[in-house]
């Protein structure tokens, strides 16, 4: 099993004058597989000046840039592929849509029949969550880590842990088999910041041998 990496989800709301420069900070602290630019309740063309804002600070570093629901939007900007949510666009639509090439991730919330279905039609990633409490979205299921623990054993496709993670609860998690944790209010709320928070994520996951079943 290939070591657990960070996957980074903006917060709801951002400020775009002074966002960037936090971003450049988290990516700069330690590995980040990829970002997801996740706004909620506010207008696409704000989405759209965000991506266009964030996605070139992402590409300078080698870190996949995605954009949460809005398959279009990520097909204009050029983004590197889409999560899409249950009630979202299906994801052989946003397949089409984006091409072979992009990735597409898909929420499956606990349940092992929606994942199943999203890797057998070609999802790149399947998310599982949520795993803790968690203030950033209203969770639609309560997941436990034996979710990861069985798909790794089972399955080709990663597995994304999300919800109310941060880097003191991760562990179980990245024991568990999960190939990404994803992260939000755990890295911008941290109190030490977010460079500070993505370097004690990584320092976690080093900490844990790839592979690693407890």
């Amino acid at each position: 099993m290939a070591q657990t990496r960070l996957y980074l989800i903006t917060p709801p709301k951002i400020d775009l004058n002074r966002f960037p420069e936090q971003l450049s900070a988290a990516l700069d602290g330690g590995d980040v597989a990829c970002v997801q630019l996740r706004l909620k309740d506010v207008p696409e063309q704000d989405i759209l000046h965000a991506a266009e804002r964030l996605m070139p600070v992402c590409h300078d570093r080698d870190v996949a840039f995605l954009i949460n629901d809005h398959v279009e939007l990520a097909a204009r900007v050029g983004a590197d592929g889409v999560h899409v949510g249950q009630d979202d666009m299906p994801y052989k639509e946003a397949r089409a849509m984006l091409g072979k090439d992009a990735i597409v991730g898909v929420t499956c919330h606990a349940s092992r029949h929606l994942a199943m279905v999203a890797g057998e039609a070609g999802a790149d990633y399947v998310a599982f969550g949520a795993f803790y409490p968690t203030t950033t979205k209203e969770p639609k299921a309560t997941a436990d880590p034996e979710i990861l623990r069985w798909w790794a054993e089972l399955f080709e496709v990663p597995c994304v842990a999300i919800g109310g993670i941060t880097v003191d609860n991760c562990r179980p998690l990245i024991e568990a088999g999960a190939d990404f944790i994803a992260v939000s209010s755990g890295v911008w709320g941290h109190p030490d910041g977010p460079a500070e928070a993505v370097r004690q994520f990584n320092e976690v996951i080093a900490n844990v041998p790839a592979g690693e079943d407890v």
